[in-house]
């Protein structure tokens, strides 16, 4: 199974709703965006427009791998874009600026490549099951872009008191993965850490400014310097840490009330998540109803199993709730909040296969459904397409297509097995006869 092929091959559309005000001082666009992230499309969007961070908002985060549709509100005025990748359209004003609360729901169209027939005769058996149980609302890999560009869990550093750690994972550790002009920023720093005189030369390296400037004055304030990041990435991280636990959790939780027996396993980001196929009635109420916790020191547990599941993971980082800050720096905090633990896919609908143009031998199909803000799309095609993801399977592709021979080839094939070739072979036995 592949996803995101295409940018194309996964499309989200938001649903919204905002209080119209003609005269509010918030601008509120729509924007079409491809291969940009919601940080990327905003930071351009305020470049645009001149104004600070503060004077943008949006309702939520949208996949970089993918077109996408969302909301996005700039205070004062007006900003009109049309490059290839990032459109922007007024389509009104309000009062105050943009959140998730915002949105409604998201509706999905995602096209899933490189499929064997053998997959598309399982999936009508998925799909019964994810109408049946939902999906498990889980945390995705698109969560957890730290650890597959090597940075690990930067607030876990700062719960440390590893300072200079995070920041140096952050500023001076450039992803294997990074082709972009980011990565040699990162690389230059990586290269000259601690010489914050130095002028970096690579474009983007102003993206910094306000960390090494602090630098440069401060130059053993690392915790201060990672305090001059942008405030809604600082939370991001914090969020990110507090995701995974959530999905660690979530699983220890499903293992006591439905039994391992009845879970499979999909590889993510950051392990594997568990899924239940079959659930008594008795649990699914349980599950349909459960809401849980993302951990803060504040958080309360009103259900001994959720207490329990939730503290094994901690127990494990050994840690505790009280734990869960940063010495020193109020700023970066964490903040308790319920998450429904399922999520259900509203108006399921699944094409026939068609014949994979991208993917010689194999085929694609289109699933289209909505979600619940917050939930993950990706996670639902995961779901009905699990087997493909399972812990040690192997991908079984097709044989590659042999390489056209080249011009070289063909010539020295055609004296080997061309006319001449074989009136020479024609020759050479008549010489051999007694």
């Amino acid at each position: 199974m592949r996803l995101k092929q295409r940018p194309e091959d996964f499309s989200v559309t938001e649903s919204w709703r905002f209080d119209e005000d003609p005269s509010g001082e918030w601008f509120v666009h729509l924007v079409d965006k491809q291969k940009l992230s919601t940080f990327e499309a905003a930071e351009r969007i305020r470049a645009a427009a001149g104004v600070r961070d503060a004077d943008l908002s949006y309702c939520g985060l949208k996949d970089k791998q993918g077109r996408t549709t969302q909301l996005v509100a700039v205070r004062g005025r007006a900003v009109a874009l049309q490059a290839p990748e990032l459109r922007t359209r007024l389509v009104g004003r309000c009062a105050a600026p943009l959140s998730a609360a915002n949105i409604t729901s998201n509706r999905f169209a995602v096209t899933v490549r490189d499929l064997a027939e053998e997959d598309v005769g399982r999936l009508p058996t998925a799909a019964a099951e994810v109408r049946r149980i939902g999906v498990v609302n889980y945390f995705d890999s698109q969560r957890f872009g730290s650890l597959k560009h090597g940075q690990g869990f930067l607030v876990k550093d700062l719960m440390r008191g590893d300072f200079e750690v995070a920041l140096r994972n952050w500023l001076a550790n450039p992803s294997e993965l990074d082709h972009s002009g980011d990565a040699k920023v990162k690389a230059f720093w990586k290269a000259h850490w601690g010489e914050w005189e130095r002028r970096n030369p690579h474009p983007g390296a102003e993206r910094y400014d306000r960390v090494i400037g602090w630098l440069r004055r401060n130059p053993g304030d690392f915790l201060g310097a990672f305090l001059r990041t942008e405030p809604r990435w600082r939370a991001l991280q914090v969020f990110a840490y507090q995701s995974w636990l959530w999905n660690e959790g979530v699983k220890q939780y499903l293992k006591d009330v439905v039994g391992p027996g009845h879970l499979l396993a999909i590889r993510y980001q950051a392990g594997t998540l568990l899924f239940p196929r079959e659930v008594d009635p008795a649990a699914a109420r349980d599950l349909r109803a459960r809401t849980f916790p993302l951990l803060a020191p504040a958080t309360a547990f009103p259900d001994a199993r959720v207490r329990r599941a939730a503290l094994s993971v901690l127990e494990r980082e050994e840690m505790s709730l009280s734990d869960l800050r940063v010495e020193g720096a109020p700023q970066i905090h964490f903040d308790p909040e319920e998450r429904p633990l399922l999520a259900f896919p509203g108006k399921l609908v699944v094409s026939e296969p068609r014949p994979d143009e991208l993917n010689r031998g194999r085929v694609r199909v289109n699933v289209a459904f909505t979600l619940p803000p917050g939930a993950y799309a990706t996670l639902v095609v995961k779901r009905l397409f699990w087997w493909t993801l399972a812990p040690g399977r192997r991908k079984e592709r097709p044989a590659p297509r042999p390489r056209p021979p080249t011009p070289e080839e063909r010539h020295e094939e055609r004296r080997r097995t061309g006319f001449l070739a074989r009136k020479r072979a024609r020759r050479e036995a008549r010489r051999a006869r007694p």
